[in-house]
This record gives structure tokens, C-alpha cells and sequence, in this order.
């Protein structure tokens, strides 16, 4: 039987992946959130791991306060790259495998072309700093990893921008989203399925590696929104406007989409396409509702 921990289990991730478990018995799942288990503790980390013979950790533990994290700096490096590598220690030391999530902000967003996995991160946020760093611990380390890059990651459950636009939708006549901001939704059904993937075959990896995961397709926030509306059938107007025209405290990347050809070619897996998905989250929404 293969052990495998979730850190962050309570998130849009960590939630997806539980209801994986709920239709699989071919696995035991260890669900952690911090009140089960603190990733910052080396004691408690390295405890957990001999205790319940973990083979494959997915941490989706992450600090995600994008905002927060300018005031808060060393919180955010606490959590997501400190703490990665104490999960990494106790990886090499189980001989398990790290599958680590990570993010498009570890880029500048200045780019031209979808970003390719040997690109060299240049974050400009404290939030995109950290989750950096959390990569480069990795490599520093010697455990068998997996670091999976995503974007615009949305779910039927937790806070995010799909939810945000559903209750703004109903709530105002218009709203304003920004135009100017590239890049592609995922929704987190999806990436969890890419995820177990990489489960499934854990014991074929033997270094770190690098991967993109979002849905196919090209978009911005503005386009994101306007879909969302059209869909559910709501009458909210959306008004596009540049990114200097909504101020917020961190700088957001202009462009991040994600050039996903290498996991596509090592694991065959077919992605699907953002509008597609978006759908099918809308409806399982809906039917939570009922």
C-alpha cells in the first residue's frame, strides 16, 4: 500500500485531491492541514513521516496572501520555502517523493512567449520571491522531486476569483476587471488529476524536475469574468480597464501563461481547455447549492 501525505489539505487543492480519495482505495491518504501537522516543525515533520511510512508528500501548503506578503516577508519565506525544505529532508530521508506546487509568479510577467520550465524566475513580489526560493531548496536538496507550476488556480470551494465574480454578479449592476493581465485559469480538479499522475509513478522519479500544469487557452481577468457571466446567465456589465487604473500593493505579472508541452509529452495526459472547465466547476457549484 502506498502512504501519501496532502499538507494544505483544506485548500482548493488539498480539497480536490480529497475527493479523489473518496473513489480510490488503491492508496492511504494522510490529510494535513496546520492543525494536524506544522510543515515548519523539523521534529514534527520528520515524526510524521516515520509514523506513517509516507512514500509521496503533495504539499500544497503554501503562503498565498499575495498582498499580505509585502508587509509580511519572512511569514511568507516561512512557509514556503523553509518549510519545503524541512518536507524535503524527510522525503530523502523515507525515500518518498515531494510533489511540490509552485506558481507563475515566480516570473516577471514580462514576457512575450508562454514561459518555458528553464526560464529564469525573476519574481517581483515577496509572495513570488518565496515561492522561488521554495524551488531553489529543492534543488539544493537531494530528495526526489516534483515541482509543478500553476496559474489563476480557481475550485468550487475556498476564496477565489470565480466565486468573487459569482457574487459580484449578482450583487452590482457593473464591475471593473482588468484587461491587460495574460494568462490562463486552472481549475483545480484538473491540476489534482495531473497530480495523480505523477502519484501513480512515483517510484520513476529519481531527480527534481520541473513542470507547467493550466488549462489550454490564452486569456485575460477581463475575459475570464465576461465568460463567467455569460455563463450563469448574469446581467452584471464588465468593464475592462488597465491594471494602473485598479491599484493594489503588489505588482501582478502582466503575462504568465505557461507553456506546458513537457508534461504533456512525458505523461500523455490531454488538458483541458479553460472555457471547458469552467463550465464543468460553474455546474458543480450549482449542484452544491441544491
Amino acid at each position: 500500500m502506498t502512504n501519501i501525505l496532502v499538507t494544505g489539505s483544506n485548500g482548493q487543492l488539498g480539497s480536490e485531491l480529497r475527493k479523489f480519495f473518496q473513489v480510490s482505495s488503491e492508496y492511504t491518504w494522510f490529510f494535513t492541514d496546520v492543525d494536524q501537522l506544522d510543515i515548519t516543525d523539523r521534529s514534527a515533520v520528520n515524526n510524521y513521516f516515520k509514523e506513517n511510512s509516507i512514500n509521496v508528500c503533495v504539499n500544497c501548503a503554501a503562503y498565498t496572501a499575495v498582498d499580505k506578503a509585502e508587509d509580511e516577508p519572512e511569514k511568507a519565506k516561512l512557509l514556503n520555502a523553509f518549510a519545503v525544505g524541512l518536507l524535503a529532508d524527510a522525503c530523502y530521508s523515507s525515500d518518498a517523493l515531494l510533489i511540490h506546487i509552485s506558481t507563475d509568479y515566480v516570473f516577471n510577467g514580462r514576457h512575450y512567449k508562454p514561459y518555458d520550465e528553464d526560464d529564469q524566475p525573476d519574481p517581483v513580489s515577496a509572495y513570488g520571491k518565496s515561492k522561488a526560493e521554495g524551488e531553489k531548496v529543492l534543488f539544493q536538496h537531494k530528495a526526489r522531486s516534483v515541482i509543478i507550476r500553476t496559474s489563476w488556480l480557481y475550485s468550487s470551494v475556498g476564496n477565489n476569483f470565480v466565486k468573487t465574480m459569482l457574487r459580484l454578479g449578482r450583487e452590482r449592476s457593473e464591475i471593473k476587471v482588468v484587461s491587460d493581465q495574460i494568462g490562463t485559469p486552472t481549475w483545480a480538479a484538473d491540476l489534482a488529476e495531473a497530480i495523480v499522475f505523477f502519484i501513480h509513478n512515483h517510484h520513476k522519479q529519481q531527480s527534481v524536475k520541473i513542470y507547467h500544469y493550466s488549462n489550454e487557452g490564452v486569456i485575460s481577468w477581463y475575459d475570464f469574468a465576461i465568460a463567467i457571466m455569460h455563463i450563469e446567465g448574469l446581467q452584471c456589465k464588465v468593464i475592462p480597464i488597465e491594471s494602473k487604473d485598479y491599484p493594489v500593493k503588489t505588482e501582478r505579472p502582466f503575462y504568465s501563461v505557461l507553456n506546458k508541452s513537457r508534461i504533456k509529452m512525458d505523461t500523455g495526459i490531454t488538458i483541458p481547455y479553460w472555457l471547458e472547465s469552467l463550465k464543468s466547476c460553474l455546474r458543480e457549484l450549482k449542484e452544491s447549492t441544491k
